[in-house]
């Protein structure tokens, strides 16, 4: 039996022989080769799972780790037989730096928004905003606000989730205003991240691959206003009136170096802009020199706590396991390793797909059939059905020809158009999770024609301020 499964495979990975066979040391087409199929079926498989993840709740890195895995070994096998085996060993090696680069970035802000929570920096947010005794329709203005201004620093996904956190503690007795909110605090994070190397992954991936300038992502910023303003303002006619109940405790809980680490946050992005612009190194070692200041702080924050513990005796020294000091490394273990994993997997399955050669066949039918614009536009509604992620690291594989304005048209629509569905963000798809049964899929879609609305204007405004 399991010779007879075998045959087939070396059949089909061996039948490539003739045609490499003239081309040795080149990358060649596998595009209508039987593999570059199988490849592809392994893809769609992977991504119908990653979709699915809610209702099967199988991560949706192991999948994608398993098909990353699936396409270059039949890539490298294809091309042992053929005698070209150096060409696989480089590709392989030039995704995975380039995933690095992604993941260690990602890693260090992380552990900043872990620590920033451990010290109650959002709880504190969140208190405030309880105390102060504003009736639903303000709150949805200042928790949407704050969505679209926290998420150019903080990244969207974490912030949809503090935001959703304050809108689920002051509307628990309102399902329409908790409803209404959460659609705005996704389109808000996902409108604020996309003028922002910090604010989405694929902002950061168009930086970091250094397509546009630091400077040039504000461009964006009108119409990032304008794709938050306009459903906002339509949504804001449907929301309930009247105020939410006061909290029962306005405790301060920030915890002390919480306000320290919010500045070293900071401190931290400008050594990252700084090495990249003026001394072109990586923003990714600026990063991670920003690591070591939290790295450095944490030392001396442990260590007056560890005093402190001493003298009152409560505890004893050093002992992290209640929670009790400051621990740079839980921090570190906490952060969205499922999520990181997940980048892998697809960063890796895309650029195996583009190794075959799919993705320049797709460049040439949008980028120059279709042209730029309606083939940016076209990116941004395929977002809100596909993660944006590989959306957009496909796009920077195929690399089109096209200038500024245009790379600024692709990062808008890719940031923007995942607001369209639900599913089309990592922020809706979380906030669906944490208002389980409060913001659904369909209570999104109902206002789809009006975050349409706003993608459209925010598309006009981008050609009006930019083009």
């Amino acid at each position: 039996m399991r010779k007879a499964l075998l045959l087939p495979a070396a059949g089909l990975l061996s039948a490539a022989g003739p045609v490499w066979a003239e081309s040795q040391g080149q990358t060649l087409n596998l595009i209508h080769h039987p593999v570059g199929y199988l490849a592809i079926a392994i893809f769609v498989a992977a991504y119908i799972l990653v979709m699915m993840e809610e209702k099967i709740h199988l991560r949706k890195s192991k999948p994608m780790l398993l098909a990353a895995g699936l396409i270059w070994v039949l890539l490298a096998i294809v091309y042992r037989n053929s005698g070209a085996e150096g060409e696989v060993e480089d590709a392989i090696r030039h995704n995975f730096l380039e995933y690095a680069e992604l993941f260690f970035f990602l890693l260090v802000a992380m552990t900043y928004i872990n620590a920033m929570l451990e010290r109650g920096v959002f709880d504190q947010l969140r208190i405030w905003l309880l105390g102060r005794g504003y009736g639903y329709r303000r709150l949805f203005w200042i928790t949407g606000t704050l969505a679209f201004f926290i998420s150019p620093v903080a990244d969207n996904l974490t912030t949809a989730l503090i935001m959703c956190a304050v809108v689920m503690a002051v509307g628990r007795d309102s399902p329409a205003f908790v409803s209404l909110s959460c659609i705005n605090i996704v389109v808000g994070a996902n409108a604020g991240g996309a003028f922002s190397p910090f604010g989405d992954i694929t902002t950061l991936m168009v930086w970091q691959k250094g397509i546009l300038p630091f400077q040039d992502f504000f461009q964006l910023f009108l119409p990032s206003v304008v794709n938050f303003l306009i459903p906002a303002f339509l949504m804001h006619w449907a929301l309930p009136k009247g105020y939410p109940m006061a909290p029962e405790s306005h405790d301060n809980v920030l915890r002390p170096g919480g306000l320290v680490i919010c500045g070293l946050f900071l401190a931290t992005i400008v050594t990252a802009i700084s090495f990249h612009q003026f001394l072109h190194i990586p923003p990714v070692f600026g990063m991670m020199t920003g690591l070591a200041y939290l790295k450095l702080f944490g030392y001396f924050l442990r260590r007056q706590e560890e005093s402190q513990w001493d003298e009152s005796s409560e505890t004893p020294p050093g002992d992290a396991s209640q929670g009790h000091g400051f621990d740079v490394f839980a921090h570190i273990a906490r952060s969205e390793w499922d999520t990181l994993f997940f980048f892998y997997g697809v960063i890796l399955a895309v650029g195996g797909l583009g190794f075959i050669g799919y993705l320049g066949l797709v460049s040439n039918i949008l980028y120059v059939d279709l042209g730029p614009t309606a083939a940016n536009v076209m990116i941004g509604l395929i977002s809100a059905l596909v993660d944006n992620i590989p959306v957009m690291f496909a796009v920077l594989t195929m690399n089109p020809d096209m200038p500024d304005v245009q790379w600024l048209l692709v990062t808008l629509t890719a940031g923007v158009g995942g607001s369209l569905l639900s599913i089309g963000s990592a922020a809706g798809v979380a906030l669906m999770g944490q208002a389980r049964g409060q913001y659904t899929f369909f209570s999104h879609l109902k206002w789809t024609p009006a975050i349409a609305l706003g993608y459209g204007a925010s598309i006009w405004v981008h050609f009006l301020v930019n083009g």
